[in-house]
């Protein structure tokens, strides 16, 4: 179920409007779906302003002690700003300490610990792993090799996986964190999750869809298109 935080106007090469939903409806959609389907596990997207960061702490006291998977979307993959400037200090204190897992990568980690030295992944990891979060995984598309790394406070260990540079990575970062939810809810402990995200991330660009607008395409995690072929 999704509880929707903003309206984008956007395709595959620029994001030309935001208008972000009134907090007290985010809060609704929430408790309409605690109230009768009920949650097993909470993904964070995106959320662009101090005020809907906000009612998504609100919305998170509704659903209970189940396992909330942080990703810290501050820009989409053409570029754009998706977090405002004033928003980012509450995405630290009010939300970070609430996630069992966070998904930042590098550029997205760096501004969540307020540096912009060239650090390695290792402090960078435990940097952000000290404003609260009990496990946070720094997703590898923007590191030399495509390695994730997973640490809890105590495992520190690298996800390795393979780059497609021919593929499509337009929503790669969305999807890694709601498959990383989804195992959650299935009862996989967060490393294993974040494993099965990995591969199921990398599976999804590497048969993105290349031929869909003049920018980076889209995932596709069913592989549709492969499939499309195979049947023909």
């Amino acid at each position: 179920m999704t509880a929707i935080t903003a309206i984008t106007a956007q395709n595959t090469v620029a994001v030309t409007a935001v208008h972000p939903i009134p907090g007290e409806v985010i809060v609704e959609q929430v408790r309409a779906v605690v109230d009768d389907i009920g949650v097993d596990a909470v993904k964070i997207g995106m959320l662009g302003t101090r005020e809907t960061i906000e009612a998504v702490g609100e919305a998170l006291d509704l659903v209970g002690e189940v396992p909330v998977v942080l990703d810290p979307v501050m820009v989409a993959e053409s570029g754009a700003s998706l977090l405002d400037d004033d928003a980012q200090e509450a995405l630290r204190t009010q939300l970070l300490p609430r996630a069992a897992v966070v998904t930042p990568n590098v550029p997205e980690a760096r501004a969540l610990a307020g540096t912009t030295e060239e650090i390695g992944a290792e402090e960078l990891v435990r940097a952000v792993h000290a404003l609260g979060p009990r496990a946070v995984v720094l997703t590898g598309g923007h590191r030399d090799e495509p390695v994730d790394l997973f640490f809890d406070g105590d495992w520190l260990v690298e996800i390795p996986g393979e780059r497609f540079e021919g593929g499509s990575a337009h929503g790669s970062g969305c999807t890694h964190s709601s498959a990383l939810a989804a195992h959650l809810a299935l009862g996989l402990d967060p490393l294993d999750a974040a494993r099965a995200a990995k591969a199921i991330a990398s599976e999804a660009v590497r048969d993105g869809l290349t031929t869909v607008g003049h920018g980076p395409g889209p995932v596709d995690v069913f592989g549709l298109e492969k499939r499309a072929r195979r049947g023909r």
